[in-house]
Formats: C-alpha cells, sequence, structure tokens
C-alpha cells in the first residue's frame, strides 16, 4: 500500500505529521510518500530516529497552501504546494491513498476537481466518525457542502451506509437525518424532500434525529447538510472539551476531591481516550473515485498514524468502487 501525506498541512506540521506518518508505515507495512521541504522533513526524521517500512519517497516544495488562501488556487496558484503535489501522486497512480491535516477547502477542491467525482455522485462529502459511549457514529457531512439539495442528502445516506458495512464492519447500519424533530413533517423543505427520499434508499433509513440524541450514538450515522454539520462538529468538540475541563477543575478544588481523583484517574483517562477524536484518525471525502482522507487540523502524531490507517482500510475495502456500484443499482432502479 502506498500512501501519500501532505508533510506541511496542519497546525502541529510538519513535526507530528512526518512523526504520526513513520508510526503507521511501521504499524501498517505501508509505504509513505511524504511531501514538503525535504531538508526540515529529513532533520526531523534524523533527530527523531525515525523509521519507514519500505524506501521512503520526499517530494520537495516550499510552497504550502494555508487556511487563508482561496480553496480554489490548489489547482493555479498553489499548484507546487505540499498538497497539490501529494494528490497529483494520488491522481497519477503513484499512491494508492492521499491524507492531509490541511485547508478542508482545498482539499475538497483537489478531490473533486483532480480526483474526480464517482459517476453519478452529485457532491463528494466529509463523513467524520464521532466518539460516543457505544464507539462511534458517523457524521456526514462535516462541512464540504454548505448548501444541498435533497438528493445530495439522499447520496450521502447510502455513501455512509457503504462506508459503515466495508469499513467499520456494521451490519445494516441504520442512517439518521438531522432535523428539529423526530416527525416527518419537522423541518424545512430540504429535510422533509431528503426524509422521503431516504425513506425509498436501499439504506436502513432510522428517520429523523434530534442534535441532543446524537451524542448517545443512537444510530450509526446523522445526515445532514455541511454547515449544520460543522457547526454540529465544533458544538460537540468545544462541549467535550469544556466538560473536561470542569471536571478538572473539581478534581483540583481541594484535598478531598484530588483523593478522589487518584481513586477515579484509571477511569477518567479510559473516559477521555473513549472521547477523543484522535483515536479516529480523520474523515474519509466519500463520493470522490479515490482514497481521500482529511486528517483535524490540530492532529499529533497518533491522529495522522490512525488517520494513515483508515485510508488503507478504505482502500483495501474499496469503498469507491462499492459506492459506485450501489449508486448504479438505485440508477436502475429508478429508470
Amino acid at each position: 500500500m502506498r500512501v501519500a501525506v501532505d508533510a506541511f498541512g496542519g497546525d502541529n506540521a510538519p513535526l507530528e505529521i512526518v512523526k504520526g506518518a513513520s508510526l503507521a508505515s511501521v504499524e501498517y507495512n505501508t509505504e509513505i510518500t511524504l511531501t514538503g521541504k525535504e531538508e526540515t522533513i529529513r532533520k526531523i526524521i534524523a533527530e527523531n530516529s525515525l523509521e519507514f517500512y519500505g524506501e521512503l519517497k520526499i517530494i520537495d516544495t516550499d510552497d504550502v497552501i494555508s487556511m487563508h488562501d482561496e480553496p480554489a488556487s490548489l489547482l493555479k496558484a498553489h499548484s507546487g504546494s505540499s498538497m497539490a503535489l501529494a494528490f497529483k501522486e494520488l491522481a497519477e497512480d503513484r499512491a494508492d491513498a492521499f491524507v492531509s491535516a490541511g485547508s478542508t477547502g482545498a482539499l475538497v477542491v483537489g478531490g473533486t476537481l483532480l480526483i474526480k467525482r464517482i459517476k453519478g455522485v452529485k457532491r463528494p462529502a466529509l463523513a467524520g466518525m464521532i466518539p460516543s459511549p457505544n464507539g462511534h457514529y458517523m457524521l456526514m457531512d462535516m462541512g464540504a457542502n454548505s448548501e444541498c439539495r435533497p438528493e445530495m442528502l439522499c447520496q450521502f445516506g447510502i455513501m455512509a451506509s457503504v462506508y459503515l458495512e466495508n469499513v467499520e464492519g456494521r451490519r445494516n447500519p441504520s442512517i439518521g437525518l438531522l432535523n428539529i424533530g423526530a416527525e416527518d413533517t419537522k423541518g424545512g423543505e430540504l429535510q422533509k424532500a431528503a426524509y422521503a427520499l431516504l425513506e425509498e434508499a436501499p439504506i436502513n433509513f432510522a428517520g429523523n434525529i434530534e442534535s441532543r440524541d446524537m451524542p448517545g450514538g443512537v444510530c450509526d450515522a446523522v445526515i445532514t447538510d455541511g454547515f449544520t454539520g460543522n457547526i454540529a462538529l465544533k458544538l460537540i468538540e468545544g462541549s467535550a472539551a469544556t466538560l473536561f475541563g470542569l471536571i478538572k477543575q473539581v478534581f483540583y478544588r481541594n484535598t478531598a476531591n484530588k483523593l478522589a481523583a487518584l481513586v477515579v484517574k484509571k477511569d477518567m483517562l479510559k473516559l477521555r481516550r473513549l472521547m477523543d477524536s484522535a483515536e479516529t484518525g480523520g474523515a474519509p471525502l466519500l463520493g470522490v473515485r479515490k482514497t481521500v482522507i482529511k486528517a483535524h487540523g490540530s492532529s499529533d502524531a497518533r491522529a495522522v498514524k490512525n488517520a494513515v490507517r483508515q485510508a488503507v482500510k478504505y482502500t483495501e475495502a474499496g469503498v469507491a468502487d462499492k459506492i459506485s456500484a450501489s449508486l448504479e443499482t438505485l440508477t436502475a432502479k429508478e429508470q
């Protein structure tokens, strides 16, 4: 397996990206291509005694597309950036998968226009796994499409179902539609029309899901437009960070609480790890022809390692081909 990694994308690049790529390469027997300033990358490798499976390939560039750059600049002004060059490896079949913690907008542009959409897909969407008491559930779309049509949400549901079955190993996963109420009459025109389409789709549709039910993992995937999904994602992340911060304040309030903290420390660490997004690695861009994984912007080495693991599983499972087959079957039934 060959994975191209944008070494200079993300808040903690390049150190944590290179370290994470090394961990993944050794653990999953994966050949890595790193894109970015070669001198810096090699210095990190030497200073941290990092190892790689097979032959490490480094593509040198000083150009990095930032969060403040126009996403479309990936195609021209920043066509020589670390992200663009990693995409080029994938597009020209020198890599089997792509991972970046860089600009989400640029990644969506690259996935859509350089890697191309699967035939029949209206819009690709970011599908991330969110921690819950029962493990994880999928949230889709997480920000690739701020405006959606009903048929797009229906396709998101189909693509989510294919991914969960083939990568997560969930049989007949339940797919819910994020809405302001459980009744099928709730929501705006988008939600009402999407509900009707999802009811007829070849998936296990669980109906409308309210946002208060999401953290409990009431279904395997929650479908929504990218604008709403991104707000929901950041609210969940912020709420979790705030809650753990408040718990920490309670434990440090006095001596008795500090002693209590020692008693439950092991269980609290398990809980924190359960709710840590770094365990999931990243969000696949579902609907493009090859494996594109968006790691969180603040990814550390562990998160990058898990993003590469996710890329390997996605590719080996042939998710893109299975999504294509599912959409072809649906189209044939409609005709």
